[in-house]
C-alpha cells in the first residue's frame, strides 16, 4: 500500500509540473505578443515592460518543463533577454525581431 502511494504521489508531482509549466509559457505569450504588439508601434519602452514580464513566467516555466519545452522556453528566455536589451536601447525594431522570436518559441514550446 504505501508503496502504490508513493507512485500516485510521485505521478501527481509529475503531472502537476507540465500543468505549471504551461500556465507560466502562457502568461509569457501573452506578455510577449504585447512586446510585439508595442515594438511595432515603436513603444521601446512599453516592449521593455512587457518582454520583462514575459521573462519572468518563461523562466519559471523552462525551471519546470522537461524535453522539447524546456529547449524552446529556453530559447525564449534568451530572445526576451535580447528584446529587453535592445528596448532599453530604444531599438524598437531590433527589439521587436528578438521579441518575435521568442513568441515563436513560447508557442513551439506549449503544445
Amino acid at each position: 500500500m504505501k508503496t502504490f502511494t508513493a507512485i500516485t504521489i510521485s505521478a501527481l508531482l509529475l503531472a502537476s509540473a507540465g500543468v505549471f509549466a504551461e500556465e507560466h509559457a502562457t502568461e509569457a505569450l501573452k506578455h510577449a505578443e504585447q512586446a510585439v504588439t508595442h515594438g511595432k508601434a515603436g513603444h521601446s519602452p512599453v516592449l521593455v515592460e512587457h518582454a520583462e514580464a514575459a521573462l519572468t513566467h518563461a523562466k519559471k516555466g523552462a525551471e519546470v518543463a522537461k524535453g522539447d519545452s524546456k529547449t524552446h522556453l529556453d530559447a525564449g528566455v534568451k530572445s526576451l533577454e535580447s528584446a529587453i536589451e535592445h528596448g532599453k536601447m530604444g531599438h524598437a525594431d531590433v527589439a521587436t525581431k528578438a521579441a518575435e522570436e521568442a513568441v515563436d518559441h513560447i508557442k513551439a514550446g506549449n503544445k
